[in-house]
């Protein structure tokens, strides 16, 4: 069969805009958040030497996201899919100067695998995926269920400020790592004790690992469908050299503008309590407990 050389031509557009198309798309999922099985075979980097909490802090129905945008993971989030909201979140302490973001991003994978690995908008997926909320909203907190509240705003386990570069900032902004907190807490003793009292403690400190994380409380927001933590908790083991570490915790009432700065067993044994289950251990033994 013979192919004219005008319909070849006419083929070039529009295989010109399906390149585009997908370039275009792939330019929009930058960001990943990627569900896996475990952290230890997948981003265990943000744990000291590579041993995540134990599973006493494990939800019914959890999911392990390594939290990851533009091809780089920048921490892990151990999420609680039937509270619609993180039980701890992982990282590095490497604060830096920088702007804070201002695009919220969801988790696509907590719908199922059979979607991308992306932290996307929620806008794109609906654009480009024909994603409905209440799709989305089955398993994770959405932008809706933070609307209108009182005495409570979005409370970050890992906040932007103790990261150093734009990328590793915007990929806290994922709603799988936020929580109901109290806005005074959030905008008063907490923010305290990550900009002031971590800058002051961590002096010295070669490589800080941090687990922070949110323990389930008997209110929810949003019409019973994300749950308000009862308490809001952080921990740290710093390597100052190879035979030298510290660590220290603390650990705050939901409702109160106070945090208690305790060891890292007290916290441990805090938690232990709080949650009523077997003992929990947030870092390998290799971290101080006094």
């Amino acid at each position: 069969m013979k192919v004219s050389k005008n319909s070849s031509l006419k083929v070039l557009p529009a295989m010109l805009v399906l390149l585009l198309l997908q370039i275009s798309l792939s330019c929009l999922w930058l960001g990943h958040g990627e569900v896996v099985t475990s952290f230890e075979s997948s981003c265990p980097q943000f744990f000291f030497r590579k041993t995540p909490p134990n599973e006493a802090l494990e939800p019914e129905n959890p999911a392990w996201i390594c939290q990851r945008y533009k091809n780089q993971y920048y921490f892990a989030t151990l999420y609680d899919r039937s509270r619609r909201i993180p039980v701890y979140s992982a990282y590095l302490y490497q604060p830096g100067p920088g702007t804070r973001p201002k695009t919220w991003l969801v988790e696509p994978q907590l719908m199922g695998l059979s979607y991308p690995k992306t932290m996307e908008r929620e806008w794109t997926l609906s654009k480009y995926y024909s994603v409905t909320s209440e799709q989305l909203g089955k398993s994770q907190a959405i932008l809706q269920d933070y609307k209108n509240l009182t005495g409570l705003n979005r409370g970050h386990l890992n906040p932007s400020g103790h990261h150093s570069d734009s990328s590793s900032r915007a990929a806290t902004f994922s709603l799988t790592n936020i929580v109901p907190q109290n806005e005074k807490l959030n905008g008063g003793a907490w923010n305290n004790y990550e900009q002031q009292t971590m800058m002051r403690r961590t002096v010295g400190c070669n490589t800080t690992y941090i687990v922070v994380g949110a323990v389930p409380g008997n209110n929810y927001i949003a019409k019973g469908r994300v749950n308000k933590p009862s308490h809001i908790w952080s921990s740290a083991c710093c390597e100052v050299d190879k035979n030298h570490r510290e660590a220290w915790g603390v650990i705050a009432e939901n409702d109160k503008n106070e945090v208690q700065l305790l060891t890292l067993g007290e916290l441990e044994e805090v938690l232990t309590h709080l949650y009523g289950r077997d003992q929990v251990y947030l870092f390998d033994s290799g971290c101080p407990r006094e």
